[in-house]
């Protein structure tokens, strides 16, 4: 389950996602992009982005710790905006906290990043049938020298359709616009990494981190366990048929003509500056490679951030 912890004060509401998502400050001291569970998305979009996140620190890959906030609709009163003011009333109860990634630097699409790090993150994605990794948003942030992945509510797209997610077990993937195409991302030598890593129990504890709340009832799926074993199943099959989607993506990486970014430097860039805020515990990773804080955790808790 995810770690619980309470909203105290509204900060401001970040106005860059259709979501309306709002910056909180919470009783463990931590700060959280904090995403809306009354939103239009819906509760689905905070269930994928617990799940994908899951799995993503399964891949080793780098991700902001997500905690659930409680989040009292009396807060509401200190917003002038209506329309927020609406969001959060409607939001009362658990929400979904990102942990605020103070002083990241957005990734560029004209970014390079390590072949073996672009084949996981694509793999990743592909397996989670992510709509929402393109060059035009790619959702990745440069944090502490590390590439972290952000905004994983437009996954897990078969949930919005129980009844034809047999349809998407072998849904290609198209790469053709993903934001690390052109980093020569080396999807294959992800795939022999990766697919052993995604077991059973991996996809049971990412859908146990999933609230109750977050999971109604739905037809033939009355239960949030049951719900929860629905996608044990379909990402169990998606991956057991993984090669109808790698396929897709080798001949796309094998076309004429993609764009080729190639890293210019093997250590970290002349504009991104060392963290003051780093710790202290050993090297950090190079900032083309997953980067993991101290003690094997993700960098960035949610107490200090």
């Amino acid at each position: 389950m995810l770690p619980r912890v309470t909203a105290i004060r509204y900060v401001t509401p970040l106005r860059e996602g259709g979501s309306l998502p709002g910056l909180m400050e919470a009783d463990n001291l931590g700060t959280y992009v904090v995403k809306y569970a009354g939103a239009g998305q819906g509760r689905k979009a905070l269930v994928a982005e617990v799940i994908t996140g899951s799995l993503a620190r399964t891949c080793g890959l780098a991700v902001p710790d997500l905690v659930a906030v409680d989040l009292d609709p009396a807060l509401a009163g200190g917003e002038p905006d209506q329309e927020i003011q609406d969001l959060l009333r409607a939001s009362a109860g658990l929400n979904l906290g990102v942990d605020f990634l103070s002083g990241a630097v957005d990734f560029d699409a004209a970014s390079a990043v390590d072949g073996a790090l672009a084949g996981r993150i694509i793999w990743l994605d592909a397996l989670t049938s992510n709509a929402d990794r393109s060059w035009r948003n790619p959702n990745m942030l440069f944090w502490r020298d590390a590439l972290y992945l952000i905004d994983h509510g437009a996954t897990l797209t078969y949930q919005h359709r129980w009844e034809a997610a047999d349809a998407a077990v072998s849904r290609r993937y198209d790469i053709s616009d993903h934001a690390l195409v052109g980093c020569a991302p080396l999807i294959d030598a992800a795939d022999a990494d990766l697919a052993g890593l995604i077991t059973t129990e991996a996809l049971e504890a990412a859908v146990a981190a999933v609230p109750d709340d977050w999971l109604p009832p739905e037809p033939g799926l009355d239960r949030p366990d049951l719900i929860r074993q629905a996608h044990v199943r379909q990402l169990t099959r998606r991956l057991a048929g993984r090669e109808s989607w790698l396929s897709g993506i080798r001949e796309t990486l094998g076309r004429p003509g993609l764009p080729r970014r190639e890293p210019a430097r093997t250590g970290r860039p002349s504009w991104l500056a060392r963290s003051p805020r780093r710790t202290a515990d050993g090297d950090p990773a190079d900032w083309g490679a997953a980067g993991r804080g101290p003690a094997g955790g993700p960098a960035g808790g949610g107490a200090g951030s």
